[in-house]
């Protein structure tokens, strides 16, 4: 059980530092709107109306890699109820991603790709991965 434990919290640590990774760089990929503030969510709720389909493409990315990232650390680490860790990951980087959908505004064709998509898929695809590199989970 305390295996199981650290596993989900190391899956959520590494799961949050690929996310965090993948949002600072995007805006050197894809600038965001003249005067946004990427990294103050006042400006981003300011100026939602400026952003458009290429600047949802790398917080798509973050959530989806971020959740994949943490469910395949879980998954790997825990030693009996793998697949469950992963998708506690999952359900963990869900729940956050339900509270940006209800803070910032964004149009309803990412928020549905992004909440239907890069997190339970992604925590079940972690853990298939992992069993794939690591036979027998």
């Amino acid at each position: 059980m305390l295996r199981t434990i650290i596993a989900i919290v190391l899956g959520l640590a590494v799961g949050s530092m690929v996310n965090m990774g993948i949002i600072m760089v995007g805006p050197n990929f894809v600038p965001p709107p003249a005067g946004v503030d990427v990294t103050d969510i006042d400006s981003i709720t300011a100026n939602a109306h400026l952003f458009e389909a290429k600047h949802f493409l790398f917080p798509w990315l973050a959530h989806a890699t971020g959740t994949l990232a943490g469910a395949i650390v879980a998954s790997l680490v825990a030693s009996a109820r793998r697949k469950i860790a992963g998708l506690v990951v999952a359900g963990a980087f869900l729940g956050g991603g339900v509270m940006m959908a209800l803070s910032v505004p964004a149009p309803i064709w990412f928020l549905i790709s992004d909440l239907g998509l890069a997190y339970i898929p992604m925590g079940l695809l972690g853990h298939k991965l992992a069993r794939a590199w690591k036979p027998g989970i």
